[in-house]
């Protein structure tokens, strides 16, 4: 049976002057959960959004929080952001921690736990971490700035990543973040994806509602 598909808005794409009431509009949109890339400026080379704005999010809507840790030391700052209110908390499988003990930390926490690969990383390397997360994030653009251009290479992994999953007989969710929008939507979930994380797309959209409802409407009838 397919597994649910869920539109994520990403607060990357919204009016940083008006975050609360575009978390809100994210939550009367449809949105399946508010998606928060937290990036410190080393891991990428950018810097976005930290604890408070988490706890902000967290207190304005009642859908779950993704809360997505693009730092190069997640094992010092993970217990801060669910603490304020992370649903989910993904870390990378680049990163020099110990990847294992710091998804095992989270889930000790009874917060969902998942795993992020950068473009160029192959599917496998996420294989020795898979009996401790709940979800699997592609990331098909390279990670630190929005409105990047999709990119198609990362599908054939997607597909790897699902088949895997398929034969040890378990159900996790896959969800691709970078360049997703109406257009490249149904690729991704023809893959084996069945989460999407969009920003541009959705904020910039003359109804983000009607958005939503059309991407969920392509990822459906695109399932494998």
């Amino acid at each position: 049976m397919p597994l649910k598909v869920k539109i994520l808005p990403s607060l990357l794409g919204a009016d940083f002057g008006n975050l609360q009431a575009e978390s809100r509009r994210v939550e009367t949109a449809g949105g399946d959960a508010v998606h928060l890339d937290i990036m410190d400026g080393h891991f990428v080379p950018n810097l976005s959004m930290g604890p408070d704005v988490v706890r902000m999010v967290k207190k304005a809507v009642l859908i779950p929080l993704n809360v997505h840790l693009m730092l190069e030391n997640p094992e010092a700052f993970a217990e801060t952001f669910m603490d304020a209110g992370a649903s989910t908390v993904l870390i990378h499988i680049e990163v020099k921690s110990d990847v294992r003990s710091v998804l095992a930390s989270i889930r000790k926490r009874g917060i969902r736990a998942g795993i992020t690969l950068n473009p160029g990383t192959p599917a496998e390397a996420v294989f020795p971490v898979l009996d401790l997360v709940d979800e699997i994030l592609f990331m098909t653009v390279q990670p630190g700035y929005g409105g990047q251009p999709f990119r198609p290479d990362v599908l054939p992994k997607i597909q790897t990543l699902r088949r895997r999953i398929a034969a040890v007989g378990e159900d996790k969710d896959i969800m691709v973040d970078g360049g997703i929008n109406r257009d490249t939507i149904a690729a991704c979930a023809s893959h084996g994806a069945n989460c999407f994380v969009a920003g541009v797309a959705l904020f910039r959209a003359a109804d983000m509602a009607a958005e939503i409802k059309l991407m969920r409407q392509k990822a459906i009838e695109s399932q494998i």
